[in-house]
């Protein structure tokens, strides 16, 4: 089962993102073989990043914890809070795993 992986930004950290998404982007682009989804978590109005969401292709959770920890976001302080979860894929591009 993949995990899923669900970051909340650090408070004050909407320049650092800014700064840090072109390398953050040439990681996802390097391990996109990796990734089942991924995208950035925004305000209602779609303005502002505020976290970031992965589903990753791993059985195993410290592959997961490697990948998220290897994020520039990670390292550059962008990210205040960090959850891993097993996921369960039952539905994906709409086609059933089930």
């Amino acid at each position: 089962m993949p995990y899923m992986i669900e970051a909340w930004d650090a408070p004050n950290q909407a320049a650092q993102r800014q700064a840090i998404r072109p390398v953050h982007l040439e990681y996802l682009a390097r391990h996109a073989p990796f990734l089942l989804a991924c995208g950035a978590k925004l305000t209602e109005d779609g303005s502002t990043a505020t976290g970031s969401f992965y589903i990753v292709d791993t059985d195993v959770r410290e592959e997961a914890q490697r990948f998220i920890e290897g994020d520039p976001f990670h390292g550059a302080g962008v990210f205040g809070r960090v959850v891993l979860t097993r996921w369960r894929k039952s539905y994906l591009d709409g086609r059933s795993f089930l």
